[in-house]
């Protein structure tokens, strides 16, 4: 495994970190025990998940990843052997809304979002604590282009949100936050309260794979000018960058048979990026799982690879992407791939 620092902090985190978004919905509590101790065993130290896991979210499962890693560190005594980061859910979109009377990052809510964590975790901190998406409204979820009428009702409050994360800092019940799914304005504004002396935004989590790289455009500047930690999630896009749903094909029990809804990277021009990315990967003796996790983990800007899987199998391969190194002449040819069909997914 490869190790690297969390910018502004001295949390040392591998390269993979281990996604948990479908323990309590497509794996069992066994299975997710499992996959820690074999990601462990493998290197891995950083885990991250949300109060809203498992996904699909329903509030029937709402909380039930944090529950299994904490039966988890319960059983095992393992806390110290990793870096735990958690998010706390943002305002409902139409569907989080019975999580607590108001989805938002008031004192209140933060209070009550990070003590319900913590309890299901069955630990008394966490080492990263992240906003899981922004009050005001952004172009995020598949949506590509940003409306700016939404947040006519949003009043800036990040000098507000920051000073209440702090006292959680200074009672020890967090020890660094972060953001997740954030463009470059919230970024910046967020730097900009840092320099008037709040606590800094040390990462940012959004999505980013071969199929979703608009971070490029904007982000990636601000996060390397401001040393801000970068966590892409989702590098395979659902499972799409894995091939598996080329040629028409919906294998039994995959998450996009299962959840139709998750469609945000099936699109035509997707498949058709795909289906060109899978023939570098073949031309070059690479899956095209591992042509795509390995561009991920070697962009410049990126801290951690959140990888996630529903078996061992896949859960190593993913892993020991980390060995896997992209020549130029691969970069190349993404690169060519991408010039002709960029983004094709939001």
């Amino acid at each position: 495994m490869k190790y690297t620092t969390l910018p502004n902090t001295d949390l040392k985190v591998s390269k993979i970190c281990l996604g948990t978004m479908t323990w309590g919905r497509q794996n069992t509590e066994a299975e997710g025990h499992e996959q820690l101790d074999f990601a462990l065993e493998k290197g891995v130290n950083f885990v991250d998940t949300a109060e809203m896991y498992s996904v699909p979210f329903t509030m029937e499962t709402y909380g039930s990843t944090e529950k299994i890693i904490g039966t988890w560190l319960a059983k095992t005594g393992r806390r110290k052997d990793i870096i735990l980061a958690s998010k706390i859910t943002g305002p409902g979109r139409g569907i989080f809304e019975n999580i607590r009377e108001n989805l938002d990052f008031s004192a209140k809510s933060l209070e009550d979002g990070l003590h319900r964590s913590l309890k299901r975790l069955q630990t008394d901190y966490l080492d990263l604590y992240q906003l899981h998406w922004p009050e005001r409204a952004v172009n995020i979820f598949g949506v590509r282009d940003y409306n700016h009428e939404p947040n006519a009702k949003w009043e800036d409050n990040i000098a507000q949100i920051l000073e209440r994360l702090e006292v959680f800092v200074k009672e020890g019940k967090i020890r660094h936050i972060g953001l997740s799914n954030e463009t470059a304005f919230g970024a910046m504004r967020y730097m900009e309260e840092n320099r008037n002396g709040k606590l800094k935004m040390v990462s940012i989590q959004n999505a980013y794979s071969l199929l979703q790289r608009r971070d490029d455009i904007a982000l990636a500047e601000v996060l390397q000018m401001e040393n801000i930690g970068y966590l892409p999630y989702s590098p395979l896009a659902f499972g799409v960058l894995t091939g598996k749903y080329l040629n028409g094909k919906m294998p039994d029990n995959s998450r996009i048979k299962n959840f139709p809804a998750y469609s945000r990277y099936s699109s035509e021009t997707s498949m058709k990026a795909t289906q060109a990315y899978n023939e570098i990967a073949k031309k070059h003796n690479l899956s095209l799982t591992q042509l795509a996790l390995a561009f991920v983990n070697d962009r410049p800007f990126v801290t951690s690879n959140i990888i996630g899987a529903t078996n061992l199998e896949q859960l190593s391969e993913n892993i020991n992407s980390i060995n896997v190194q992209l020549s130029s002449q691969i970069l190349e040819e993404i690169e060519k791939v991408h010039t002709a069909m960029p983004n094709p997914a939001p």
